[in-house]
């Protein structure tokens, strides 16, 4: 039975489909010289250019789509820079800022499997383009039947990395690194889980580092490339064995997503660190030991650890719905110190509003460094200063149908939650989905998913089996509705 073929739309991140079926040569070159004509109606009066940069990851045929991008968008009166390799996403982000572009074409379906490719459209202003700017081009869509025409503009190769990699290690103290790495009290591991990270660490350092899963493979060994516990087995064993084989010095493990623009670790025992971890690690490093002033930007679903570590060194807090495009947007709008989501991606204000899961990997291991201790033992810290001790899980529970999406909106519209998993409700945000404080000092987040019936459920509680009990309090709610 052949594949339905979805339209085309943008989501939180661009837009995605299945190769051969949704994400065609016909459809992208369809979709790119569009998208850069609007990117040209709103940014092109501040940069005076009509450059577009097209990148691409390490997925199935990437190359080939971004030369068949770079043609098209050509084709239609624009200069264009093409990438000559893969590279991670912010690395287009940043040569799109750097070099005044309109803005970035990259191809990349981001962490989606191996099925799937994408195009991210990135601004002039180094990071992705609002809802706005994506819905002018799925208007021009609607209206045109074949791409627009010009004078065809040049097309010239260029390094993605170079210039990106000397802006990154200008933000941290690369020597520091260097020689902790260099006199054998840090080991850095990576998984770059087959995708466009690969090989990114060890640029930035000059030196070698273990990198796993570092082999092009647009099957991404079967799974997908998201830095979540499930694909991350060979690192765990990596980790351990070291460890077992070693037991001197510290080490850390970092993992990024298939397009490099969302990062989780491992710490030196081997146990998981989300952003949830790190993002108050990075908080109090920016802060302390770096010496910067800023906003903290997070998001609805980020652990109530950030406000308290930001509290230490007066920064003010600023709390968005999920997505790292209202981040961005706030990054525009004032100083911002770091901003993050509980998903991975984490961006910082003296840099481009774009996440950037190598320059948060360099942030880090210039943490360990210079305190001489494991992320773990950086996060007890502030657990301990600020007196507050949290476990958090997050679970994407599939529903039956839309139908079923329905009845339970309808019933928090109608009948709000009193009580959860024994614990009285206290409070409800709204800014996206539902967010119940409970009294017990923990919180329950129930989020549905815009196109799909999924139900997001997140949890935070002072220990691991309370938000166990809470989430399957949620679980069985949702299925009795």
């Amino acid at each position: 039975m052949p594949l339905a073929v979805n339209p085309i739309k943008f989501g939180t991140d661009g837009w995605r489909g299945i190769i051969a079926a949704d994400f065609t040569f016909e459809r992208l070159t369809l979709v790119a010289p569009l998208a850069a004509q609007v990117l040209a109606d709103v940014y092109g009066e501040a940069t005076s250019r009509r450059t577009i940069i097209v990148g691409y990851d390490r997925r199935f045929m990437s190359e080939t789509f971004a030369f068949e991008t770079a043609l098209a968008v050509q084709a239609a009166g624009f200069d264009v820079l093409l990438s000559d390799s893969y590279a991670p996403t912010p690395a287009f982000s940043w040569a799109a800022y750097q070099r005044k572009a309109l803005g970035a074409l990259v191809i990349t379906a981001s962490h989606n499997p191996g099925p799937y490719s994408g195009l991210k459209v990135k601004g002039a202003f180094g990071g992705s383009v609002p809802p706005e700017i994506t819905q002018k081009i799925e208007a021009l869509l609607a209206k045109e039947s074949s791409p627009v025409k010009g004078k065809p503009g040049s097309l010239e190769r260029f390094d993605p990395w170079s210039n990106y990699c000397e802006a990154l290690r200008a933000k941290v103290d690369i020597g520091c690194i260097q020689d902790a790495i260099a006199q054998k009290k840090l080991s850095v591991f990576a998984d770059v889980m087959h995708g466009a990270a690969a090989s990114g660490l060890e640029q930035l350092l000059a030196m070698p580092i273990e990198e796993i899963n570092s082999s092009r493979d647009p099957l991404f060994g079967g799974s997908a490339p998201e830095p979540l516990p499930r694909y991350l087995s060979q690192m765990f064993r990596q980790m351990r064995t070291y460890r077992r084989r070693s037991g001197e010095g510290l080490a850390v493990g970092f993992v990024f997503d298939g397009d490099s623009d969302r990062i989780a670790a491992v710490d030196g025992q081997g146990n998981f660190l989300s952003s949830q971890i790190l993002i108050p690690i990075l908080i109090e490093h920016m802060a302390s030991r770096r010496g910067l002033t800023g906003e903290v930007v997070k998001t609805v679903s980020g652990s109530d650890l950030f406000p308290r570590v930001a509290s230490l060194y007066n920064l003010p807090v600023y709390e968005t719905p999920i997505g790292y495009k209202y981040i961005a947007d706030r990054m525009l709008l004032t100083k911002v110190l770091v901003g993050g989501e509980e998903s991975g991606g984490i961006g910082y204000g003296n840099h481009i509003p774009e996440r950037d899961g190598l320059l948060s990997a360099l942030y880090l291991l210039e943490a360990i460094a210079q305190s001489g201790l494991d992320l773990s033992e950086l996060y007890q810290r502030l657990q301990e200063k600020t007196s507050f001790t949290s476990a958090y899980d997050r679970i994407d529970l599939p529903l039956a149908s839309m139908d079923v999406r329905s009845r339970l909106l309808e019933q928090l519209q109608k009948s709000p939650l009193t009580e959860i998993a024994g614990q009285s409700v206290t409070d409800c945000l709204t800014i996206d989905g539902y967010k119940f404080r409970l009294a017990n000092d923990s919180w329950l987040m129930i989020r549905f998913s815009g196109t799909e019936p999924v139900l997001r459920l997140y949890c935070e509680a002072p220990t691991l089996k309370q938000v166990y009990q809470t989430l399957d309090w949620a679980k069985n709610w949702a299925n009795s509705v």
